[in-house]
């Protein structure tokens, strides 16, 4: 009898094992190793460094060397530490690529620039972004990449063409951290953005050149067909064609968005996957037909490959007439390796050419996989493949009409699309609509069947002057959508809102729902276990019992499960982030109403276990500082505190704040001070009271030290 086997070779065994029994399932899994390794890098608290830079190139080189060395056994793994290792790597170049200069103080002058890009802000003001930007008084060394400014008043006339070089007056600072600690980080979304500046002009636009030379001509081009579509498509429904053909937003009123996203068909607007494979596969169906009609192409040439690479052409230019934003870009690189597939003739669409196209984004813009589109479309596209993956060849759908088969697939599709995606959705906007699925069932098919088909002929016959009867019918479909928007959106209870899990919920239903897809065999069935029990555990989220904006401008208290706010005016973003978060469906005003702050002086004043706060905002709340911090455990200015012993206390708390880790404040002889320059350097505040103490979180601390948040 053989003595068995030391551990190390039945260990071994054991991995060999496993790998057999997933034969021909592994690719995929390379998109989610590459992924973990950008995740890994984006959580970081600090920038890793050359030394760090160092130990993930080694472990690149060492995973790919055991991956040469023991292919049948140990590659798999040795390729599994590789792409951890090249996906942090990646995002480290890229972090660093997009570096550029942020301004570090509020500035008030001229700004010049040239017109980048034109959009709506959230409050639908006309908001310009700017490069070549010019800065008065302001060295070139110093000056931002880019410039973002929002345009308000009244008469302001159409917006610049792309390209012209313009001159105003405003404001400009560098783009606000999270609302709250562990919140959406504008910070590290403008840093990837280039935008070193955002702000507000209220001063007449000055045009300096017309157009600069060769200067955005595309993005001229992309400005010349939008207006032309809305001459011919009035109202609201032309605002819509224009977004969903050439990605111009800005005729679209906040009203119609808002219902959209209500209604859960806010995707219809984005120019994505569903569009872009809408488009090209219309042109590869029609080119295929077509081409089919004519016996001597048909019997003698790969007609197929044909419709494919004129698919794969439209698409391309699809992608630069819409501008080339993450978004189209991303679906376009996974149309593309769809019809790159039938070029080889292998099978279009596989969760391996999912994979394939998510690694090419991860690698182009590492980035995009903490955006809310990167995980909701490829969320939504896996699961799409994985279901009717399942569904092929099933015996029970045999004996269906055509008809019945369709309806059967837009049915699946909305259902499968919508649960991979609502979680995703309801962590990063705060709300589940109830109606979604109706109303993409009402919407979708028209998109497809009458909107992007529309487009393409529109397009084919407006050289010959015989659009305009396309048009008409794109209208009908377009009103159509909208209508379907405002009713559903109308209807009680069309919107849910949730609280924010916390931090670790998408990366547990991710990997679940991943387990379930990819593994083969029984034991897929365990990744159904943190999917439920994370979706059970969110109703107990725990929201932060105090939050302090990074202004000190608004303060939130929750009592009774229910936010109040120390004003009801001011601040009204971050009041509205807050409530999201919170799940709470109130408005600024009707939170301030709460019995939980009550005027005290300048102030008001709140309580929170054992602590008293006191809220002031503005210079006039300083004239009743001194008094309040007399009868109060906490004081929160937005200004400086005044001089003397209250901004000795501030000080001394800026100073204890500076540090990676949470603070506790325990009830003293004096109050603790909060005021506005110690809110400027650690961010927005939340305290959790601790038995008698309070710990205090801030921005700073969950953001870490990286170069999207330097220290100030």
């Amino acid at each position: 009898m053989a003595p068995p086997p030391i551990w190390p070779a039945r260990a071994l065994a054991r991995l060999d094992a496993i790998q057999q029994g997933q034969r021909g399932a592994l690719m995929p899994w390379s998109a989610v190793m590459l992924g973990l390794g950008v995740a890994l890098y984006f959580g970081l608290p600090v920038e890793p460094g050359m030394a760090g830079y160092a130990l993930a190139g080694a472990a690149l080189v060492l995973g790919l060397g055991l991956a040469l060395w023991q292919r049948e056994i140990l590659g798999p793994l040795g390729l599994t530490v590789a792409l951890v290792a090249l996906g942090l790597l990646a995002a480290g170049l890229r972090a660093h690529q997009v570096a550029g200069p942020v301004l570090d103080f509020r500035y008030y002058g001229a700004i010049e620039g040239r017109v980048v890009g034109v959009d709506r802000s959230a409050s639908d003001a006309l908001r310009l972004t700017l490069d070549h930007v010019r800065l008065e008084d302001m060295d070139p060394a110093r000056t931002p990449r880019r410039v973002r400014v929002s345009l308000h008043g009244e008469g302001r006339g159409p917006p610049p063409t792309p390209g012209a070089v313009v001159m105003l007056t405003g404001h400009l600072s560098a783009p606000a951290g999270p609302a709250e600690p562990g919140g959406f980080d504008f910070q590290h979304h403008a840093f990837f953005l280039s935008l070193g500046g955002v702000g507000y002009s209220r001063t007449p636009l000055m045009l300096l050149e017309h157009r600069a030379p060769g200067a955005a001509r595309l993005f001229h081009l992309r400005m010349r067909m939008s207006a032309a579509i809305q001459s011919r498509i009035e109202g609201q429904p032309g605002a819509f064609a224009a977004a969903v053909l050439t990605g111009d937003r800005s005729g679209l009123d906040v009203g119609p968005v808002e219902a959209m996203r209500a209604a859960n068909i806010a995707h219809l607007l984005a120019i994505s996957g569903l569009h872009m494979g809408l488009l090209t596969g219309f042109v590869y169906a029609a080119l295929r037909q077509i081409l089919a009609l004519i016996p001597a192409l048909a019997l003698r040439y790969p007609i197929r490959k044909w419709a494919a690479a004129v698919a794969l052409v439209a698409g391309a230019f699809y992608l630069a007439l819409s501008g080339g934003n993450v978004a189209t870009e991303r679906a376009f690189i996974q149309v593309a390796v769809m019809f790159v597939a039938v070029l080889l003739d292998r099978r279009a669409i596989t969760l391996r050419s999912v994979a394939i196209a998510a690694i090419i984004v991860l690698l182009r813009r590492p980035e995009t996989l903490l955006s809310p589109g990167f995980q909701m479309s490829f969320a939504a596209t896996a699961a799409l493949v994985g279901v009717f993956g399942a569904l092929r060849g099933a015996v029970w759908m045999q004996g269906w009409p055509k008809w019945a088969k369709g309806l059967f697939a837009l049915m699946v599709s909305s259902a499968v699309a919508g649960a991979a995606t609502a979680p995703f959705s309801a962590v990063h906007f705060n709300q589940i609509a109830i109606y979604g699925l109706i109303a993409n069932l009402l919407t979708v098919p028209v998109m497809g069947s009458v909107i992007i088909p529309g487009a393409v002929l529109a397009a084919l016959l407006w050289p010959l002057g015989l659009s305009g009867p396309v048009w008409r019918v794109m209208d009908w479909g377009l009103t159509w959508i909208l209508e379907v928007a405002a009713r559903v959106a109308a209807l009680p209870g069309a919107v849910e809102p949730v609280p924010t899990p916390g931090g670790w919920t998408l990366g547990a239903i991710a990997m679940g729902a991943l387990m379930v897809l990819l593994w083969q065999g029984r034991a897929r069935w365990l990744g159904v276990l943190p999917v439920v029990v994370t979706l059970l555990m969110w109703p107990t989220a725990v929201r932060p019992p105090v939050l302090i904006s990074d202004s000190g401008g608004l303060v939130g208290v929750m009592q009774d499960g229910a936010r109040g706010l120390s004003r009801e005016r001011g601040g009204g973003f971050v009041a509205g982030i807050w409530l999201e978060n919170d799940g709470d469906a109130a408005t600024q005003a009707e939170a301030a109403a709460r019995d939980v702050w009550q005027p005290a002086g300048q102030g008001a004043e709140a309580s929170l276990g054992g602590w008293t706060i006191w809220h002031g905002a503005g210079r006039r709340a300083l004239e009743g500082a001194e008094e309040a911090c007399a009868s109060h455990a906490l004081v929160i200015l937005s200004e400086s505190a005044p001089e003397g012993a209250m901004a000795e206390v501030a000080a001394d708390l800026r100073a204890r704040l500076d540090t990676a880790e949470p603070v506790r404040l325990v009830p003293g002889a004096r109050c603790e001070v909060i005021d506005g320059p110690l809110l400027s350097a650690t961010g927005s505040l939340t305290l959790v009271p601790v038995g008698d103490a309070l710990v205090v979180t801030t921005a700073r601390m969950r953001q870490g030290e990286r170069l999207w948040s330097p220290r100030r």
